[in-house]
């Protein structure tokens, strides 16, 4: 036994030496003195491109603003400098624009200008998602909530003491501003920004100036020109997906990337505020040519205004209630004029038109653009309904008064062709417009003399000179 138990002993041993002698040697501990070292930023040397974004942001301005990141990283550009004085645009096109921003590969800064410019709405995100955010003296950045077309963008205030909170004042507001808010939240962090002030622009619609905005870690730097800023930002290290990268903007070359005329025709006409002007500068020159036919300008000019905004609507959210009510309205007027109650559908047709207006482009799922009701939407249909009624006064005290001639009293009166008869076509005859055919050519502004009358078309003659 003690003979058996000593062999165990022993090959227990032997096992034991084989498996530390099968250990790898341990690595040798780091000295507690020796510090990681980051690499050096690389140079980042090019020429600088510029562009600038003016007005709101929609599909026209982010595609450009796109195609400017593209092209600043094919010529290996030092920095995109993006000037901008927005006052927000389609939530769409502000989220094509941030996503190209934090995954480009070319140091981007974001320059809210000139003194008086905005980064609003839209803009505020767009500022942020840049590697540098800087701003003129007198600009400002904020005010990222989602608005309707009254203005309303704040939610019914919560009482603690209620056992319950009420309801959000609009549904979709409270969707988009959570939205919203995430998105904002996630940029602030990511850019190493405010994340507690990026967040109060949404959901407070908070706004403050440039000074403010630097004192409040939102933005980097505040220069009183391009020249400023690029001299400030020479030898900045920025962080880029592919490594840190020291800016060399001192003696660079500027290059401007102009935004091509049909992109700026866009541009212009995807602001709900011009669409709305041309939707209505369409309906008053249609009523002009309906309430004075023979007039073919209006007609044509209304029809080109229609169809421009008919284009707009193809990218612009918009809602059909706001259309059909302002359809409706311009339907009302013509109802007005032709029926006479004494101003009840006009009056009503007025505030058909307020109501469309205002709730064409209402959609703050959307965008955070819409047409300002007190500045847009009330002075143009006000416009409209004084030039309605004063023609439909016009109109109506000429449909109301009683004839004055027989028929045989209008043969050999004298007129005037207010087109040109060829054979056919009208004239003016005692302030009323008459459908006329005509023997021979006569043209526009010559004379004419009733020598038949069929029905309610006229026959006339070249006017003889009298002695």
């Amino acid at each position: 036994m003690r003979r058996a138990l000593a062999l165990w002993l022993v090959f227990g041993a032997w096992l034991a030496l084989s498996a530390a002698a099968d250990e790898p040697a341990a690595a040798p501990a780091a000295s507690a003195n020796e510090a990681v070292v980051a690499p050096e930023p690389v140079r980042r040397e090019g020429p600088v491109l510029i562009a600038r974004i003016d007005g709101t942001i929609n599909p026209a301005s982010a595609d450009y603003l796109v195609n400017a990141i593209q092209e600043a990283e094919s010529v290996q550009a030092a920095l995109l400098l993006v000037e901008l004085d927005t006052p927000g645009g389609m939530i769409v096109a502000m989220e094509d624009i941030v996503q190209a921003m934090l995954r480009a590969r070319v140091p981007i800064a974001v320059y809210v200008t000139p003194s008086g410019g905005m980064a609003a709405s839209a803009g505020t995100y767009i500022t942020l998602a840049a590697h540098i955010a800087a701003m003129a003296p007198g600009s400002s950045i904020g005010a990222a909530h989602p608005v309707n077309a009254f203005g309303d963008n704040q939610r019914l205030p919560q009482d603690p003491s209620s056992p319950a909170p009420p309801p959000p004042s609009d549904i979709d507001i409270e969707k988009a501003e959570n939205i919203s808010a995430a998105l904002m939240e996630s940029i602030a962090k990511q850019r190493g920004r405010n994340v507690e002030w990026a967040v109060k622009a949404v959901r407070e619609s908070v706004a403050v100036s440039a000074e403010e905005a630097a004192k409040l870690d939102v933005i980097d730097v505040v220069a009183d020109s391009r020249a400023e800023l690029l001299a400030a930002l020479d030898g900045r290290v920025v962080d880029l997906t592919s490594g840190r990268v020291r800016l060399v903007t001192k003696g660079a070359e500027l290059r401007e990337l102009e935004m091509g005329m049909l992109a700026r025709f866009l541009h212009a006409i995807w602001d709900p505020s011009i669409a709305f002007m041309f939707l209505a500068a369409g309906a008053v020159l249609l009523y002009i040519e309906f309430s004075t036919p023979g007039v073919s300008v209006p007609g044509v000019l209304g029809a080109a205004c229609l169809v421009v905004f008919a284009v707009s609507l193809q990218v612009l959210p918009f809602q059909w209630l706001g259309l059909i009510l302002f359809a409706g309205g311009l339907a009302l007027f013509g109802a007005e004029l032709i029926l006479g109650t004494y101003g009840v559908l006009f009056a009503a047709g007025i505030v058909s038109m307020l109501f469309g207006g205002s709730l064409i482009f209402d959609r703050p799922d959307a965008s955070d653009l819409s047409v300002p009701f007190w500045t847009t939407v009330a002075p143009v249909v006000g416009t409209f309904a004084l030039f309605g009624g004063l023609v439909a006064f016009a109109v109506g005290r000429v449909l109301r008064k009683p004839s004055m001639l027989g028929e045989g009293e209008l043969l050999g009166m004298r007129g005037v062709a207010s087109t040109a008869l060829a054979p056919s076509g009208t004239v003016a005859l005692r302030g009323e417009l008459w459908s006329a055919d005509a023997d021979d050519r006569i043209a526009q502004g010559e004379a004419v003399e009733v020598i038949a009358i069929d029905g309610m078309r006229l026959r006339v003659r070249r006017a003889i000179r009298r002695a």
